[in-house]
């Protein structure tokens, strides 16, 4: 890889950045900063502000094997091994899903409705569970996911933000006589027949099992509130994240569950991203 002898940052930049652009990478240029900004210990502005800055030989064959890596579509973040969410930083590997952009919209909810007991229901790395609990001191978080190796990240998150005392993780269901003022949830919304159309980030690295979720998409949704509906979990309002086009029919399942007011929150791309009903 000429990355990695690459005498200059503005070589280094400029030969991973061919590579990556040849492997179909959408983000090139930022994600080869990303990559020799932790590779260097240098940050990006530093980097950008001085191309002719040299990159010792250590620091270029660290860079060469990210690049590597990446090349090989394995997302950035599993690479560095963290993810920033909001105001917080999660460690993440593949046990679990990258925290997305979108995401952030459940938290907001929480910050509109001020809940004193939240559930978040397939945690995952915690950040949805997390973020709240770190903007609002107020409340108390349950957080579950039905895969072990997953809540031990979210544990492992947990842990080093400080959050032990006002974040319970629990594997499977929660107690029928348990109740929350909101229960968010980022459950699986990919349908079988999408899977292989996805990006090879996600389908050769991230945890299928969290992203798939039947021949429409909407079987991990239609438990949850199958849940809701027969009062084995009990919280007076719902945020579900749901995928592109699954706004309306989501929004009946709620209201099938017994929530008469539903309504929807669109992201920063416009789509219908979260559907809420109290």
């Amino acid at each position: 890889m000429p990355a990695a002898t690459a005498a200059t940052v503005r070589d280094a930049l400029g030969a991973a950045v061919d590579a990556l652009k040849a492997a179909g990478v959408e983000t090139p240029r930022l994600d080869a900063e990303l990559l020799l900004a932790e590779a260097t210990g240098r940050d990006r502005a530093e980097l950008t502000a001085a191309p002719e800055a040299g990159v010792e030989p250590a620091a270029a064959r660290r860079f060469g094997a990210m690049v590597r890596r990446r090349v090989a579509r394995e997302p950035v973040a599993y690479i560095l091994g963290r993810k920033g969410f909001r105001r917080i930083e999660l460690a993440v590997d593949p046990r679990v899903l990258i925290p997305r952009p979108e995401t952030e919209l459940l938290v907001e909810v929480a910050l509109e409705l001020a809940p004193r007991r939240a559930l978040d229901v397939g945690t995952g790395s915690g950040a949805v569970a997390l973020a709240v609990a770190d903007e609002l001191p107020q409340t108390d978080v349950v957080a579950t996911d039905t895969s072990l190796e997953a809540l031990e990240v979210a544990k492992a998150n947990r842990d080093r933000l400080g959050l032990g005392e006002r974040v319970r993780l629990a594997q499977g269901p929660i107690a029928a006589d348990e109740r929350f003022d909101l229960l968010l949830a980022n459950l699986p919304y990919v349908s079988e027949g999408e899977w292989e159309g996805l990006a090879p980030e996600l389908t050769r690295f991230e945890p299928r099992r969290a992203l798939v979720a039947g021949v429409a998409g909407l079987d991990a949704i239609e438990d949850l509130l199958a849940a809701l509906a027969t009062g084995r979990l009990r919280t007076r309002a719902v945020a579900l994240e749901v995928a592109v086009g699954q706004a309306p029919t989501v929004a009946q399942l709620v209201r099938r569950a017994g929530f008469d007011s539903v309504e929807t929150r669109r992201d920063l791309a416009g789509i219908e991203r979260v559907v809420l009903g109290r």
